[in-house]
């Protein structure tokens, strides 16, 4: 069966909130089994801590925000898309500020991180949330879905009437038993548009926003210099946001996810649809001989074997 995963040691990053535009020193730790991934808002008296669960998601205005009392850690989603590439089940982050640092708006610093910490197996038996009826989200035309697969995929639609979106692929689907979310997703950056900064940031949100941490877009065209890094890197970004958002499960999913003009209040929704319907979900552990179907096989070294 497969293991758990942690960290070998702990390992810094410091970086800038994307929405509080302030510095964050950022700490991840190896954290025993069974923990799940627990932030520690090291600013704060007493160094609280606030574990990962879908319920504890409590605003998802252009990011996913966890919300305890009155402990917020804001701007997750990367790191635990990155979290979920790396199928790490136990850690420990500790932050001084509201929010977990940008870094160039993808998955990947994070995941490179992760990497330099290394990844150590541990006694207990990793389990999976296995799909076994369809599960649905739906605001308006924009929706999620779950359905029962014997592997992880997931796609995804987006539609913006913009040029330079419009120009790219809008629709793309990953089977991630197969295709590598180190190359096809991690380095997907976040986008937004110059229209929108004003707004935003008489509501406190994009402070720390910038052509180093995210695609930005006039009414016409990219305005990131070196352009972008997939040609559909837009609808990419969308994946990656998707699967940190389901990993606030705290557990991997065997099954298929699809979204439609979704973001992370719809995603919130179904994983909370998901666990009010017990039915339609199981939990398991899988086989190292079966571990293609694991969340993302290519980080898995044993693959084949």
């Amino acid at each position: 069966m497969l293991k758990q995963r942690t960290l070998k040691r702990a390992v810094s990053s410091v970086g800038i909130g994307l929405h509080s535009g302030k510095k964050v020193v950022m700490t991840l730790r190896p954290a025993p089994v069974n923990t799940g991934i627990v932030f520690f808002r090291t600013d704060l008296a007493g160094k609280p801590s606030l574990s990962l669960h879908p319920e504890r998601v409590g605003d998802t205005r252009l990011c996913t925000a966890l919300i305890q009392d009155d402990i917020k850690v804001a701007t997750v989603e990367h790191l635990l898309s990155a979290v979920a590439g790396l199928g790490v089940d136990n850690l420990y982050v500790d932050i001084n500020a509201p929010e977990i640092p940008i870094m160039d708006g993808s998955a990947a610093p994070f995941l490179y991180l992760l990497l330099e910490a290394g990844i150590a197996e541990q006694a207990a038996l990793k389990r999976f949330i296995r799909i076994k009826k369809p599960i649905e989200a739906r605001q308006g035309d924009s929706f999620a879905q779950l359905t029962p697969y014997e592997g992880f995929k997931a796609s995804f639609a987006i539609q913006f009437n913009h040029p330079a979106i419009s120009a790219t692929p809008q629709q793309v689907e990953f089977d991630f038993s197969n295709q590598a979310y180190t190359n096809e997703i991690a380095r997907a950056r976040t986008f937004g548009f110059m229209r929108d900064i004003e707004s935003l940031r008489s509501k406190n949100l994009g402070l720390g926003g910038s052509l180093e941490n995210a695609i930005v877009l006039d009414d016409f065209k990219v305005l990131n210099p070196d352009g972008l890094r997939y040609q559909d890197e837009f609808v990419r970004h969308k994946i990656l946001d998707a699967i940190g958002d389901l990993y606030t499960l705290g557990h991997g999913i065997i099954g298929a996810f699809h979204g439609h003009k979704a973001g992370h209040a719809i995603n919130n929704l179904l994983v909370r649809e998901l666990l009010q319907r017990r039915d339609a979900w199981e939990m398991v552990g899988l086989e190292e001989k079966r571990q293609s179907q694991a969340i993302f096989a290519d980080t898995y070294t044993l693959v084949g074997a």
